[in-house]
């Protein structure tokens, strides 16, 4: 299993005992039924055909991540003990069973495993369980639906600020963004509890990018929220976004697909933006809307008694200042991209079209680079849990000049001053 494999399986661990470490005490009972509720849910879990989840299992899950001191990397699962043998449904297996159960999709399961058997995909004194199959099924959306079954649906409201925030993308209206005239759209956060708004900012794109920078600056206003309840959308379901909530302690939560009842909230608080605010908005580029938003949000909307709560936003917020987590000094870092490299012979790494020397020690590894995208030129190189301080941008006409004496030490020609190089330090 490769790095990011274990960081996805990491990331799907802490968002299930998410509840138990979060911070908030539960009575032994209230902790008891919250364990058998999920051990009783049906988990899609990452690089598993299972879909259950066993109490002692969840239990050495909690048990593990205390014990680290709260270090997601201590749920990263460890290498198989029989690792490289064959398992009960091999690829050919597992895709002929597929087109199978799509050609009959509301087969009986044992009827289906019989059939199976006689068109010989099992091969012949192969052994395939009911369970097996039944998991397999599931994990692959293969299982019929039943027709006209209604959804429960039930009003919810989080108990403390912070325990929860929605967020959602709402479109705007065409704006000028520097010389050209682009369409807008809105990020924005609501807090569940009190109808705050931590942050909301039109941007001239929905990217990865964009909701990352919003999602920073409304941790650097609000604090950290335990969960966070948020669309289906690309950007929502990439892997940095769902690393960085679980670095931070942030349970990152996705809305099911064609749902939308579950963020009404947000989705309120757009159709407000949209009657109030962009219904007679008169300006021409993104910095007049940003600046109209943040009046309408912090001296109308927070200031005003909401229908639901008979309070206002900015007051329910502020009456439990004590469960507020503040965002750490290092929140930026969180936010970094991560991406794999191996160094070159001559030192070098190549990213984005850019060029950067590495430490000699590090030639012929595959390390991890960290870098901010919006300021690529301070990258810092990171290999088995040890950084190796900043990497150093190439200039081909320095590196003419360089040389080394017979320790590889950098000497440069008269004149010249020799570059800094960055220690070692460990990852603390």
């Amino acid at each position: 299993m490769t790095k990011e494999e274990k960081q996805t399986v990491a990331v799907f661990r802490f968002g299930v005992i998410h509840d138990f470490v979060s911070g908030i005490k539960l009575d032994p009972g209230e902790q008891e039924k919250l364990l058998q509720q999920k051990c009783e849910r049906k988990w899609v879990i990452p690089y598993s055909d299972k879909t259950g989840i066993s109490r002692s299992t969840i239990l050495r899950w909690v048990q593990l991540y205390r014990d680290s001191g709260g270090r997601l990397e201590s749920l990263e699962p460890c290498e198989r003990s029989d690792q490289g043998k064959a398992r009960v449904l091999d690829e050919e297996t597992s895709l002929s069973l597929m087109r199978l159960r799509k050609e009959m999709p509301g087969i009986p399961v044992p009827l289906f495993l019989e059939t199976a058997k006689q068109r010989r995909i099992i091969a012949p004194g192969g052994e395939l369980s009911l369970s097996t199959l039944y998991r397999f099924l599931h994990h692959h959306h293969l299982m019929e639906k039943p027709a006209n079954r209604p959804v429960d649906r039930r009003k919810f409201e989080a108990e403390l600020p912070n325990d929860l925030w929605q967020s959602d993308v709402m479109h705007g209206p065409k704006l000028r963004v520097g010389n050209t005239l682009k369409k807008t759209y809105l990020i924005a956060f609501i807090d569940d509890h009190s109808r705050l708004i931590p942050h909301g900012e039109f941007y001239p794109s929905e990217s990865l990018a964009c909701f990352s920078n919003a999602l920073e600056q409304a941790l650097l206003k609000r604090g950290l929220p335990r969960k966070l309840y948020v669309d289906n959308g690309s950007a929502y379901r990439s892997r940095q976004l769902e690393y960085t909530c679980a670095s931070l302690g942030i349970a990152l939560i996705h809305a099911r697909p064609y749902m939308p009842q579950g963020k009404g909230k947000i989705e309120r608080f757009h159709r407000t933006v949209r009657a109030e605010l962009l219904s007679g908005f008169k300006g021409q580029t993104l910095h007049e809307i940003n600046e109209a938003f943040d009046l309408w949000v912090n001296g109308k909307y927070h200031q005003r008694k909401h229908s639901s709560t008979s309070q206002s936003p900015f007051k329910r917020f502020t009456s439990h200042m004590e469960c507020i987590r503040t965002a750490p000094a290092d929140l930026k870092d969180h936010f970094r991209k991560t991406v794999k490299r191996r160094v070159n012979k001559d030192r070098s790494i190549v990213i984005n079209k850019r060029l950067y020397e590495a430490p000699v020690e590090l030639i012929g590894k595959r390390v991890e680079v960290l870098f901010h995208e919006d300021s690529p030129e301070k990258a810092e190189v990171k290999w088995r849990q040890k950084y190796y301080g900043m990497l150093t941008m190439i200039d081909l006409h320095v590196n003419c000049r360089v040389k080394r004496d017979k320790n590889n030490q950098i000497e440069l020609s008269a004149g010249e001053p020799r570059p800094e190089r960055g220690r070692l330090w460990e990852d603390q």
